[in-house]
């Protein structure tokens, strides 16, 4: 599979944006995403963490709400932002989330020392799971 080696600008800016809003005070792990929809829009989120700890929401996740909020239902390229020494990987719940709208994504997992890890949903969820029919 031929993969773009390096995210687009664009969609980095607006991870590391939204890096910075991420409201991280227990675990201090922030995290940013941006995703392209169709439509050329980008809609980014950042992790949002409550002390009720299965109240909190992933960046990846906040990301998927602001796109389906606006009215659209598909991305083709997600970022994700860290400053952690590797560039940090979509957890098991945000991949079944990535999965629902776009398995065939290209995801670029990026750090602030600028390492690129890149994917497709599929490969980072093998085996995802549909209760219908894609759209």
């Amino acid at each position: 599979m031929n993969l773009p080696p390096e995210p687009p600008a664009d969609l980095l800016e607006a991870a590391r944006r939204a890096h910075a809003s991420a409201y991280a005070p227990y675990s201090g792990f922030h995290v940013g995403a941006a995703l392209r929809a169709p439509s050329g829009a980008i809609y980014a989120g950042a992790n949002v963490e409550n002390a009720s700890y299965g109240l909190s929401r992933c960046a990846e996740q906040s990301a998927v709400q602001a796109l389906v909020s606006a009215g659209e239902r598909t991305f083709s390229e997600l970022v994700v932002y860290t400053t952690a020494p590797e560039p940090a990987s979509p957890c098991g719940a945000c991949r079944q989330v990535l999965f629902e709208f776009s398995e065939d994504a290209t995801v670029y997992l990026v750090n602030d020392r600028g390492t690129v890890r890149r994917w497709r949903v599929a490969e980072l969820l093998p085996g995802g799971f549909r209760l219908r029919a894609p759209r």
